[in-house]
């Protein structure tokens, strides 16, 4: 039967989302929620698939360093890209999309995921960013 576990992390970022028609077009942040599910394929001595202290030291070292109070933006958007570098001191993370919580979670879990969980033995297979109390995007492999 097959096990898992989720853990869920809280950082602060800003993002504007290209081409939108409304305000989001605009810098604005947000405080967001990740919920990152692992499964495994066996359990260690104690009946854990994955500790979920390490997890969390894992998941959270990332965000720290590269999403937590930092601009997410799509690398094509030169305008965002420059505003925010005029800006000293700053923090941009450039993403291969624009940055909606959909692509959030798609480039959390198929690129960010497979290198923080290497080795562990642990594989993600959903992540779920609330971007709001209300609203969350999720992928599920």
């Amino acid at each position: 039967m097959p096990l898992s576990i989720m853990r869920r992390f809280t950082f602060c970022a800003g993002h504007r989302l290209l081409g939108h028609e409304g305000k989001c077009q605009n810098l604005h942040g947000h405080n967001y929620v990740l919920e990152v599910y692992v499964t495994g394929q066996e359990q260690d001595e104690i009946g854990r698939i994955l500790d979920f202290k390490l997890l969390k030291q894992r998941v959270n070292g990332w965000l720290d360093e590269h999403w937590d109070h930092t601009f997410v933006l799509w690398r094509e958007d030169e305008n965002g890209l420059q505003a925010i570098r005029a800006s000293k001191p700053h923090r941009i993370y450039e993403l291969d999309s624009n940055p909606t919580a959909e692509n959030m979670a798609i480039h959390f879990l198929e690129e960010v995921c497979p290198k923080i969980l290497e080795g562990s033995g642990a594989r993600a297979y959903k992540v779920r960013l609330w971007e709001s109390e209300e609203t969350y995007a999720e992928i599920e492999h």
